[in-house]
């Protein structure tokens, strides 16, 4: 990481910022596959998403000796704006599980929790279709700075993201939601803000399973859900014209490559026990993967007396439409069924995220209605 000097010259302060900027350009560069990219380029609009951030964030800690949070390419999307961040010249919001997506408008707030990888940058598009009008905060993993332990309970989480969403609305009517397992946490949070009081204007499930009971796959039942997550990948892209299947192959690829230091960090945790030394970001990632996995398997959701919103695809795995599995026995105050028409799991990818933007705006509408909040 670049240094100041005390009474360093002009002309040594700016050869700092110059060689910190041309090493992240190099990343940049390297990771996104382009030959020249400007320094006040967005990196989302580059075409960078949640999974390729992972690659970025090992490779500036590789470089630069500094751990960053993957939410930092919130505040700071832009080659320019990160290296300030690593000279020390920008003051950053601090770490904390609340993330500031989308902060304007007049509408509730919606708090989005983490799926199960942790991180919230997977909404940022979400945010972006339902209009600027929207506030939408995401909620991260804790433990994704490295700085303690993941959590492993899903009590646990929703307790200190109640206490988190509290610091932006100190009561109800709350609007919550989350994407796989985020769903399973906010359901928990629902149930331990009703029991304090508050009320609870709209909960939504996406593509949300309750696990109880359920064990971990066998490594063929894995497998099988492999391949049925790549002919869902191909149904997804043959429902596409030519420029939009280029770009949805492109993020998957990412995709891909994001996700391969974090399996090759959990590999090697299993081959050593986990008594490597290291605390890569893709090591600290594996990690908070495998907490959040057994947290959704422990987790015995008790009945809730509000109404639940299920947001599921057009087509899930199999298995997924056990009637075990779903919320409709749990959800006392009733449940409605929306299915989008992309196959899982593509729900938050672009252009399929428009379809769950439109209809989480639409649920939200109607709770707003009926608990006429403006």
């Amino acid at each position: 990481m670049a240094e100041w000097v005390i009474g360093a010259s002009a002309t040594q302060v700016s050869q700092v910022e110059d060689e910190t900027t041309k090493r992240l350009a190099r990343i940049w560069r390297d990771l996104l596959g382009m030959s020249s990219i400007g320094l006040n380029d967005n990196y989302f609009d580059l075409g960078g998403d949640s999974p390729l951030a992972v690659q970025l964030f090992v490779q500036i800690e590789k470089v630069f000796k500094v751990k960053l949070p993957l939410a930092t390419l919130f505040e700071a999307p832009t080659i320019e704006e990160l290296a300030q961040i690593l000279r020390g010249e920008a003051q950053t919001l601090g770490w904390s599980p609340l993330v500031p997506i989308q902060t304007e408008g007049s509408r509730p707030p919606f708090f989005c929790v983490h799926p199960h990888r942790g991180n919230v940058l997977i909404y940022r598009d979400l945010s972006k279709h339902m209009g600027s009008d929207q506030p939408l905060y995401g909620l991260q993993s804790h433990g994704l700075d490295g700085s303690c332990t993941p959590l492993s309970r899903i009590d646990e989480m929703a307790a200190l993201y109640i206490r988190e969403i509290r610091r932006v609305q100190p009561h109800g009517p709350y609007f919550l939601g989350g994407y796989c397992m985020g769903g399973i946490v906010a359901y928990e949070m629902a149930q331990q803000l009703w029991a304090c009081g508050e009320r609870i204007g709209f909960l939504g499930m996406i593509d949300s399973i309750n696990w109880t009971g359920v064990r971990p796959p066998s490594i063929w039942e894995a497998s099988y859900n492999n391949c049925q997550r790549l002919m869902f990948h191909i149904a997804n892209v043959l429902s596409l014209d030519l420029a939009e299947r280029v770009k949805f192959l492109r993020e998957k690829v990412n995709a891909v490559r994001g996700r391969i230091p974090v399996w090759r960090s959990q590999l090697v945790d299993k081959i050593y026990n986990r008594s490597s030394p290291s605390v890569s970001e893709a090591r600290l990632l594996g990690q908070i993967w495998d907490a959040n996995t057994r947290a959704c398997l422990d987790y015995a959701p008790q009945p809730y007396p509000g109404v639940i919103i299920d947001f599921r695809p057009l087509k899930q795995y199999r298995g997924y439409d056990n009637p075990q599995l779903k919320w409709d026995r749990l959800a006392q105050g009733g449940q409605e069924i929306v299915v989008l028409p992309v196959n899982a799991p593509g729900m938050l990818a672009e252009p399929f995220v428009k379809h769950l933007a439109v209809a989480l705006r639409k649920s939200i509408d109607a709770a707003m209605s009926r608990i006429g909040t403006r």
